[in-house]
């Protein structure tokens, strides 16, 4: 059973930064597409950013470009969003996702499992 959890959301001052780790378990391989996406208050879940099986390609939502940065080590099948110059509109619950295809995607529905969310709070 693939089991996606995701660590490191908090509270943070304007400016700050934090870093959110997810785990993978039950995955056959690491020739995986992983993202996040985030959930705010009353608003649809968005594509944040996503990384392809190898690291070697990554994109990201206009919103978070130059500020956040996807990175992945697959030893440890784990994803990371380190997270600088945070604003108040970056509130919201990210989710780890997964895809079993090696491509990058942008929309939710493409991704095949998902954690169950950290909440990251930034204060202004």
């Amino acid at each position: 059973q693939v089991q996606l959890v995701e660590s490191g959301g908090g509270l943070v001052q304007a400016g700050g930064s934090l870093r959110l780790s997810c785990a993978a378990s039950g995955l056959t391989s690491s020739y995986y597409a992983m993202a996040w996406f985030r959930q705010a208050p009353r608003k649809q879940r968005e594509f944040v950013a996503a990384i392809n099986w190898s690291g070697g390609r990554t994109i990201y939502a206009d919103s978070v470009k130059g500020r956040f940065t996807i990175s992945r080590d697959n030893a440890r099948i784990t994803v990371s969003l380190q997270m600088d110059s945070l604003k108040p509109e970056d509130t919201a619950v990210y989710y780890c996702a997964a895809d079993r295809t090696t491509s990058v995607h942008t929309t939710a529905t493409n991704y095949d499992y998902w954690g169950q969310g950290t909440q990251v709070t930034v204060s202004s």
